[in-house]
């Protein structure tokens, strides 16, 4: 089981862990360059990629898109209740519960865990969720207003892609099959320099809300999503990913647009960094109950 867990985790903190250091020597790194390489190039053909290769019955992907949407539903409601209780501004609260960390951490985790299956449902939960944190967490966080810039993302145009794909049964051409592949290999390695090179650069007060808030978001994450897989009766792998990706921490994405914004990027820094050394600690904890089932 060790063995497992440290197959799981290692490539993930290893990873991040260059970032970290790459930008703690003072190397230059050019984040936001490479987020929207990412996000407008890797992670669409990363989603392309995964869904034609992969076997994915429709019903469990429809399954896990309902699954994200129930458990966001209710980790929005918490943060609206947290923020009233703690006197936190909840345009800065609710966002941190709504959108954790499914693409730096949730898909590596996701593969390494639970294989390309679980990979293909991870990226379901990830799909639905980026269509909300590039919509709706972009206009709550002021860091867009413009809805039709939103809706030509091209995250959101690879999910109208990916679901003709899947649902027509239909088969890439090679030469494409080949090039999305590569180009969405680039993704997860550079998602998690990326968060090591971010989390290197983020500079945070109040640690102790923030320590008390980020274990909030990750164990309501994992029971929430825990009981929506009990209510929609999941097979266990799909519960597996459902769990572990709702479990993840507040994504680096809510500080990007914070910072954008102007909108308390301190208080939403320290909810990112808090929230992500936690999950080093409780995510492993939670394999190891998980993965022999």
């Amino acid at each position: 089981m060790l063995a497992e867990l440290f197959a799981v985790m290692a490539p993930v903190l290893i990873v991040a862990g260059i970032g970290y250091a790459w930008a703690r020597s003072g190397q230059p790194y050019p984040t936001d360059f490479v987020a929207r390489l990412v996000l407008n190039v890797g992670t669409p053909c990363l989603v392309l990629s995964t869904l034609s290769r992969t076997e994915v019955d429709a019903q469990a992907f429809g399954q896990m898109a309902l699954a994200c949407v129930l458990v966001s539903a209710l980790m929005g409601l918490i943060g609206v209740v947290l923020s009233r209780a703690m006197d936190q501004d909840w345009k800065v609260l609710v966002p941190a519960y709504l959108f954790p960390n499914t693409g730096n951490m949730g898909l590596p985790i996701s593969l390494y865990a639970f294989g390309e299956a679980g990979l293909a449902l991870a990226v379901a939960f990830f799909l639905m969720l980026s269509v909300g944190h590039f919509t709706l967490g972009m206009i709550l966080s002021g860091a867009e207003r413009s809805w039709r810039k939103l809706l030509v993302n091209p995250i959101i145009l690879s999910l109208c892609a990916a679901l003709a794909v899947m649902l027509l049964d239909l088969e890439l051409p090679r030469w494409l099959a080949n090039t999305v592949n590569l180009l969405g290999g680039v993704s997860i390695p550079l998602m998690l320099i990326t968060l090591g090179v971010s989390l290197a650069s983020i500079r945070v007060r109040h640690i102790g809300q923030g320590v008390l808030l980020g274990a909030l978001r990750i164990f309501c994450g994992a029971g929430v999503g825990w009981l929506i897989g009990l209510a929609l009766d999941l097979q266990p792998l799909a519960h597996g990913v459902l769990v572990m990706q709702s479990a993840m921490p507040v994504a680096v994405f809510n500080y990007l647009f914070a910072v954008r914004a102007n909108r308390s990027p301190e208080a939403v820094a320290s909810l990112v960094l808090c929230s992500t050394l936690l999950s080093f600690v409780f995510l492993p904890l939670l394999l190891v109950w998980w993965l022999p089932a």
